[in-house]
């Protein structure tokens, strides 16, 4: 069995349709997308238009959290917001407000950031310092004790745009990375081909690359963001600073 994952696409069409390209070559049985669709700047519209057409396993990021009522946290955020209510129907935001938690594919079980929040992350931990903070690898009995309860072959995750893997027992952990908004300084698109054969799962990172001129073109001339959203994706290093930097409301 083959299941192709993404996640994080932040309203990228121009990243989501090179990683659908490579997608589609792997010929997976199934996809999963793990949430965090459409806020961003480079055409959001056309990328849910993409992640409605793939017929997805779908499970809402933190970003969806944000369309709830009282959802946006800040200034940022509620700019945002107002933008991209301009940019999808309401009936669009609503379906990807009401979207679930987590959801199965066999045994591989898809989440945002953990099987419990859209929040919080798997398989790394924000440790804030006095200079902002940094990731930390979550404690191996620590993350144990989450997964062994969920009975699964694979936990799939994203939500910190790291790419990466580790095993807890029988259960293979994974992050997808994210298909926009890089952090490691490579700007390529990003993807993950879970695969079970004798009954034993693998993860194939994926990066791609893609028109990045075009994606920081498109934001530039249709929304307030242009000059931040260029900025993230020429360089890919999104500046982490704690939650804040993953759930402000830019990319």
């Amino acid at each position: 069995m083959r299941v192709a994952v993404i996640s994080d696409v932040h309203g990228n069409a121009f990243a989501l349709g090179a990683v659908l390209d490579d997608l589609r070559d792997a010929a997976p049985d199934v996809v999963c997308n793990l949430g965090d669709q459409v806020e961003g700047a480079a055409n959001p519209a056309l990328a849910y238009q993409l992640q409605v057409k793939l017929g997805a396993v779908e499970v809402r990021g933190n970003n969806e959290e944000k369309l709830w009522p009282n959802g946006r946290r800040n200034p940022l955020s509620q700019k945002y917001g107002a933008w991209l209510e301009q940019q999808l129907s309401p009936e669009a935001l609503a379906r990807l407000a009401a979207l679930p938690l987590t959801a199965r594919v066999e045994d591989v079980l898809a989440c945002h950031g953990t099987p419990t929040s859209a929040w919080d992350s798997l398989l790394w931990v924000w440790e804030s310092t006095s200079q902002g903070g940094f990731y930390r690898s979550r404690d191996p009995r620590e993350l144990r004790r989450m997964l062994e309860p969920l009975s699964a072959g694979v936990v799939v995750c994203g939500h910190t745009h790291r790419a990466g893997s580790t095993r807890v027992g029988d259960t293979l952990v994974v992050n997808a990375g994210s298909v926009s908004d890089q952090v490691d300084g490579d700007p390529r698109a990003r993807w993950t081909l879970l695969e079970r054969r004798s009954g034993r799962w693998t993860a194939d990172f994926r990066a791609v690359p893609y028109a990045i001129a075009a994606a920081t073109h498109w934001a530039a001339e249709h929304s307030p963001f242009g000059k931040g959203q260029a900025a993230l994706l020429e360089s890919g290093e999104m500046t982490v600073r704690g939650e804040a930097a993953l759930t402000a409301g830019g990319p």
